[in-house]
């Protein structure tokens, strides 16, 4: 295989080089191979997303799709991600909630072609790099919401690898965005849009500009655009607003085929435990038992503060339960994140000779995303953590008379100072429950291309410099945990409710701004409570780029078959980020004690690539079953600061045997580096849970490799004579096997493990082996039709994985010849620390490592037709379908779990589209299909009580009339109203029926 791949690589070397040689070779070479063509004859060829070699817009060598500005305009697009949701391959980034109790996101929206991660489609802008938008642990990904939809000509889609024509992050694909060549007069526009339900506005403005000058030698654009979509919560839709989760099913038997589900729906969750006002304990343990009970009957605080029967619902276990008055599940955390958004670009180019031009591009980019995440949670499923419930007694100032008399002749003992425990919810601890994200993006590019013929070869060439900068904002408000604590301890004094560090005698630790708290009832915290224990919370970042292009392309010699086309580039690309989270952050003040800290850090890297593209027979040559055959080469030399040097390559074959029908088959070799984000997000160190250890006994016989498992484990317990022993001393005699057979390690389910979370500087880059083949065809009977269809085949290595101390603990265990330094990322007790048994994880590890394998399998589909029968206007339909048969994915390289046949990526995914036009009028239509699939790709009814979802299909219609200047359009999509398939709200369109109007003004 190494070989086979050296050949390869070396093969591609070998055509590059040829090409550079070519250009020093005589004229007369050329010109005795040179077709009887005159040379002066225009061409059309450009340069298509896939290749930098100029050719016809239809002879792809690879899988392209194109989006283009009339289909933005008849769908009522608002944003180009929204445009990137035409491609059934593209997995959409909705800043959608799943239903998980994780918050929508950032607002930030970026492509993800099959399903194999929004890191691995590379975004381009014009054919050029854009500076990374994201931040944190994670991907090196460019938010779409920049784009200006204004100036922007069409999305252009390679479905397939792309790293040796542009470099690291084309594994799964390449998206260029390409902005208009040119744009003249004056364009004002705008659109409102609203949900049938009377919520979801969107909002959207825009001037673009544009003037030729110098004789039309030059022009030059500038667009203007806001737009705004809200956020939405889970009530406001009615599936989501189900509240709904699984749990234990208590029917269940122990026979794994008696057709009842291990799992059973519960609708209308709540959490029992808590609320916004206030659930009573007697002790602080999350069992019904201890609710604080009069006659019988729970109790609660009503929301000015009085206590009042509560009703937990029917309880399930901990810690749902259904109905009831405890704290809503679906209020748990938002549904949509609203993202507001502003740009303004200018583009301009002028024509210095007739060979030579130069142009200049400038981005600007304010956007904002609004997520409403998890709040203020003081409860008793956190008891002994700083999240824990209120602990008080009955001398509490800020109780009534009524909860005081309540509560002493419910239990009597509190009359006599026992401590009660307050479970709840806060909404009013800070000044607002929202994360706020904020991004500003500036881009300048300056670039000059042209022409020059030598003998009878034609040949372009470009150099262009770019800098660009992304600063960034997380912003919260979090609880400052010290001064919680002085709040919460209220006291009389002087006849005024002060907190009691300011009422003792000794005001050696007297604080002054200090304001007590009133924990009972909702909305009943002072603003001067808010003030001293709220602290501003978050991260302040920067991305930039500072990027060098220079390519140099034409012909290289004329065969029979045509002319041998070129390209070559070297491209230098300097990358720095930085991190500084705010002073609460780094000095650990709020949630568990976190300590994070600033960083920076940056590379640059050095690339050579380089193209051919060779015909090898046309059909002047009249041979057999052979209308022409092309062949295709591209090659990538990288030299990256950190990650070191890669060499990918590209091989490809179009062939026609007769006329319409085209097949095209294309092997490459593609990466991935590692992200300044990845090798150096900042370092943040708590005291958390570790999810599972393979060495529970509750695990030792599962993972991949369950007998791998159970030695690698023993052999840690034989080294170890401290491990599981108890901290009473209890299973110290024991052999290593049985400690290992009684071994729980609590760190599982408790926060007693020191998580240490950041970048990782020792990465490598993944690699992925991409093959492609399909066919063409355009049969000449039916004039305007295309269609294709294409297999696509991705197998990627060495993959950059988020490790969770979980993750690095089963990768250690489930393998033969572990990797020292996965083993060397968590340590356990070497034996009993008086409150956790030997063996216990001690410390972990949260970061990226190189050990994930994805495979993927599939098919694109496309179908193009535009005809025009009679005298009735022209039709255009169009067919977009992607059939998913493989997606596989190890984090780790030993667990593989499968998402084809589930909802994140079904069998089938399909976008019909017709289009209507006569004269003045333009009507669209739309479907889109989801194939009937599956909640997971193992479920079944013993697993899942409700493992298989419905095909879902969602249908929308617009029009347009032009009348005179002025383009008036509108639209109603989904427009049946079709839920999301039952239970899953991200299958479908959780939105429903909305309506959307805009008018265009041309001056």
């Amino acid at each position: 295989m190494i070989q086979s791949r050296m050949e390869r690589v070396g093969l591609a070397a070998l055509l590059v080089s040829t090409a550079a040689a070519a250009l020093l070779t005589t004229p007369a070479f050329a010109q005795d191979l040179a077709p009887e063509a005159d040379e002066t004859t225009p061409t059309t060829d450009i340069v298509v997303t896939g290749s930098r070699i100029r050719r016809d817009a239809s002879d792809e060598t690879a899988p392209l799709n194109v989006v283009d500005s009339q289909t933005i305009a008849d769908r009522g697009y608002i944003s180009a991600s929204e445009a990137l949701n035409q491609l059934t391959s593209n997995s959409p980034m909705l800043n959608q909630a799943d239903g998980s109790g994780e918050g929508s996101g950032s607002g930030q929206q970026f492509p993800n072609l099959f399903g194999l991660g929004a890191g691995r489609t590379l975004t381009l802008l014009n054919g050029r790099r854009m500076v990374t938008s994201s931040s944190g642990l994670g991907d090196a990904q460019v938010d779409a919401n920049i784009i200006p939809l204004g100036l922007l000509d069409r999305v252009e889609v390679v479905q397939g690898g792309g790293a040796a024509v542009y470099g690291s992050d084309a594994i799964a694909g390449v998206v260029n965005y390409v902005l208009k060549e040119s744009f003249e007069g004056l364009e004002l526009d705008g659109q409102n849009g609203i949900s049938s339900r009377g919520d979801y506005h969107t909002y959207s403005l825009r001037g673009t500009a544009g003037k030729n000058f110098a004789g039309g030698r030059g022009n030059v654009a500038i667009d203007l655009n806001y737009a705004r979509s809200p956020s939405l919560m889970f009530a406001a839709r009615p599936l989501s607003a189900l509240g709904r989760l699984t749990v234990s099913n208590p029917a269940n038997t122990a026979d794994p085929n008696d057709g009842i589900p291990a799992l059973k729906e519960l609708l209308d969750a709540h959490f029992w435990e808590f609320n916004t006002n206030g659930v009573l304990f007697n002790t602080p343990a999350p069992f019904t038992r201890f609710l604080t009970q009069s006659n019988g009957t729970p109790l609660q605080f009503d929301p000015s503060g009085n206590v009042v029967p509560y009703d937990p619902g029917t309880d399930v276990g901990i810690p749902f339960s259904s109905g009831g008055q405890g704290f809503s599940y679906r209020d748990l955390a938002g549904l949509r994140t609203g993202v507001q958004r502003f740009t303004g670009n200018l583009i301009a180019h002028y024509d210095l000779t007739d060979a030579i031009t130069l142009r200049t591009e400038l981005l600007y980019a304010h956007t904002e995303g609004t997520e409403i995440p998890q709040g203020q949670s003081r409860t008793i499923l956190n008891y002994g953590t700083y999240a824990g419930p209120v602990i008080f007694t009955i001398d509490n100032p800020f109780l009534s008379d009524q909860a005081k008399a309540t509560l002493s002749a419910a239990r009597p003992a509190f009359a006599a100072g026992a401590p009660l425990f307050l479970s709840k919810y806060f909404n009013d601890l800070t000044p607002d429950n929202l994360q706020r994200y904020k991004t500003d993006t500036y881009r300048a590019l300056l670039g000059v291309d042209g022409e020059f013929s030598a003998g009878s070869r034609n040949f372009y060439w470009s150099v262009s410099g770019s800098y660009a900068r992304v600063d960034g904002s997380q912003r919260r408000w979090e609880v400052d945990n010290a001064k919680y604590a002085n709040a919460i301890d209220a006291v009389l004094s002087g006849g005024q409710i002060v907190c009691s560090i300011n009422a003792d005698a000794d005001t050696t630790n007297n604080d002054a701004a200090c304001a007590p708290i009133n924990p009972f009832g909702n909305g009943n915290v002072s603003s001067a409570a808010q003030k001293y224990v709220s602290v501003r919370a978050g991260l302040d970042y920067r991305n930039e780029q500072t990027d060098f292009l220079a390519t140099l392309g034409g012909d290289v010699v004329h065969l029979p078959a045509g002319a041998v086309k070129f390209s070559v580039a070297y491209e230098h690309r300097d990358e720095q980020v930085s991190y500084s989270p705010l002073a609460a952050n780094r000095q650990g003040l709020f949630g568990g004690g976190t300590l994070e800290v600033a960083q920076s850090a940056g590379y640059n890297t050095d690339e050579f690539s380089g193209e051919l593209l060779i015909p090898l027979i046309d059909s002047a040559m009249n041979v057999p079953i052979v209308r022409m055959l092309e062949a295709s080469a591209a090659g990538r030399l990288v030299d990256n600061s950190i990650a070191g040097k890669e060499q990918v390559w590209d091989l490809g074959l179009r062939w026609q045997p007769v006329d319409g029908i085209t097949l095209r088959v294309s092997r490459s070799r593609n990466f991935r580096a590692p992200t300044l984000a990845m090798l150096a997000a900042p370092t943040a160190t708590t005291l958390d849970s570790i999810g599972f250890d393979p060495c529970d006994a509750d695990r030792i016989s599962s993972g991949s490799n369950p007998s791998v498992r159970y030695a690698n484990c023993l052999a840690a317990f034989t080294a170890n004579p401290g491990y599981g022993v108890e901290a009473d001393g209890t299973n110290a005699g024991l052999s290593p096997a049985e400690r290992l057979a009684r071994f729980q390690d609590p760190a599982e389910n408790f926060p007693r493990s020191t998580i240490t979370t950041g970048g990782n500087a020792n990465l490598r880059n993944e690699i992925s082996d991409t093959f492609t083949y399909g066919i063409v065809l355009q049969p000449k009977f039916i004039p305007g039709l295309t269609i294709s269809a294409d297999r696509i085949e991705i197998d990627l290595k060495d993959g950059l994985s988020a490790f969770t101390t979980e993750d690095f603990t089963a990768a250690c265990y489930d393998n033969t010849n572990p990797d020292p330094a996965v083993c060397n990322a968590f340590s356990r007790i070497a034996s009993s620390d008086g409150v956790s048994p030997g063996g216990t994880i001690l410390t972990g590890t949260t970061t990226t490592f190189n050990a994930g394998v994805v495979r993927y399998r599939g098919e694109v589909y496309a179908l193009d037709y535009t005809f025009e029968p009679g005298r009735i206007g022209a039709f255009h339909v169009g067919v977009n379908a992607t059939h998913n048969t493989l997606l596989t994915t190890s984090v780790t390289g030993e667990n593989f779990i499968r998402t084809d046949n589930t909802y994140e990526k079904p069998t089938w995914e399909g976008r019909f589209n017709l289009d209507w036009t006569k004269g003045p009028v333009r009507v669209s239509y739309q479907a889109y299909y989801l194939d009937k699939t599956r909640a997971a790709y193992d479920a079944t009814i013993e697993t899942n009580p409700n493992p298989l979802l419905d095909s879902n299909l969602t249908h929308s219609i617009s029009a347009q009339v032009e009348a005179g200047r002025i383009t008036l359009r509108a639209g109603i999509d989904n427009f049946t109203d079709k839920a999301p398939s039952y239970p899953q709200i991200a299958y479908g369109d959780i939105l429903g029926r909305r309506f959307w109007i805009g008018a265009k003004l041309k001056m």
